[in-house]
């Protein structure tokens, strides 16, 4: 995985290359982003960077047997761990990420680096409800793989994928190595939501802040991949929010269906708020409920998107909306209802809400509690 496979990010790719050829590479770094910022992927081809021989140009070279190894994510100084679960797991019984490394080396082979919790969890087959984590027998095994001398590179590196599953226990067992590592040894954090890391964590890394892709480089994307019309490929861009996974799933047309299902959620959801059918709203949690976890999530992402809109076009600028069709009827008749004094506490809902969901809230208990709060907070004529 070479800089020149990650799509954008020139700034921050050069900003990573200039740290390495000065020779500042911290211990312990904390890369954090969205997935579909192709967050993985630049931690890769950073720890490529860094242990290729060859490298020119700011890039490494690819050819070097370290490059190719890493690349597959097959170098033996490169140590993976990742969220793991699976069905029927007996009481006590340990899952570790080494059992799993076929799989995650072939999805990460497929996606190019980029790819989602979500289609993870679908690898491995866990069904609605069953959730990855990162376990406190897993950070034994990482503490212990470290303590060996690296084979072939400079450098022992252990990515960790997603550190915010650890565990409590997990997390506090690798807070010594993080603060006093071995020689020559790199700890890789790539964190989606780094505010559910323990703050011992937080404060014994260097952050590396991954930031959402441009809007030119999407529209270039779009352009690529067969989208002729520029106001078309412009849209798809701006519904993408600089996120690649979602410009892929829209260019699939993935999205329509989910976000159909999304907006009829939301209408209904605000029908009932305004005219106070509690009961209904209830039920309206349970349905909701029902949905994958990452369905629910991006229902939440949704609704915030169509809020935001329909602030925009109270505030009469409509012509920075990017609503059509029946998004954007339902938002001008509802637009009156969202002004400056609930805008913020209704997205902040959404957020308290999302986080729940991320730390295996239970979906019920979490929808039902957010339709009540929203239907406090919808303006009445």
């Amino acid at each position: 995985m070479r800089f020149a496979d990650i799509t954008g990010q020139e700034d921050l790719k050069r900003h990573l290359v200039h740290s390495v050829d000065a020779g500042r590479v911290s211990h312990a770094q904390l890369f954090t982003g969205r997935a579909g910022y192709e967050t993985l992927a630049l931690a890769v081809a950073y720890v490529q960077y860094l242990c290729c021989r060859h490298r020119h140009d700011g890039d490494s070279c690819g050819e070097c047997p370290d490059c190719r190894q890493i690349a597959a994510l097959t170098h033996p100084d490169l140590h993976l761990v990742f969220p793991v679960n699976k069905q029927g797991k007996k009481s006590g019984e340990a899952v570790r990420s080494d059992e799993f490394l076929p799989q995650f080396r072939a999805l990460f082979a497929e996606r190019r680096g980029c790819f989602s919790s979500q289609e993870w969890y679908d690898r491995l087959d866990l069904g609605k409800t069953l959730k990855g984590m990162i376990s406190a027998r897993e950070a034994d095994e990482m503490i212990r793989k470290l303590s060996f001398k690296s084979f072939e590179a400079d450098y022992k590196t252990m990515l960790v994928w997603l550190p915010e599953t650890m565990n409590e226990e997990a997390s506090n067992k690798i807070l010594k190595i993080l603060e006093e590592p071995w020689p020559r040894t790199l700890f890789i954090l790539v964190s989606e939501h780094p505010e559910r890391l323990l703050p011992t964590i937080l404060s014994r890394t260097q952050e590396v802040t991954v930031p959402r892709l441009t809007l030119a480089t999407l529209e270039r994307v779009a352009v690529e991949r067969g989208v002729v019309d520029p106001v078309q490929a412009r849209n798809m861009a701006r519904l993408a929010d600089g996120d690649l996974l979602e410009l892929e799933r829209l260019l699939a047309g993935e999205s329509d269906a989910l976000r159909h299902e999304d907006f009829e959620l939301f209408c209904r959801l605000m029908r009932l708020s305004y005219n106070d059918k509690h009961l209904e709203l209830i039920g309206w949690a349970e349905d909701a409920a029902q949905l994958t976890r990452e369905q629910q999530r991006g229902f939440l992402r949704d609704a915030a998107r169509l809020l935001r809109e329909s602030y925009v076009l109270h505030a009469g600028i409509r012509e920075i909306s990017y609503l059509w069709g029946e998004e954007l009827s339902f938002c001008t008749k509802f637009a009156p209802f969202v002004d400056s004094r609930n805008i913020e506490p209704l997205i902040d809902q959404i957020e308290q809400a999302s986080a729940q969901l991320a730390q295996n809230g239970n979906p019920t208990i979490v929808f039902t509690h957010f339709a009540l709060s929203v239907s406090k907070m919808i303006k009445h004529l």
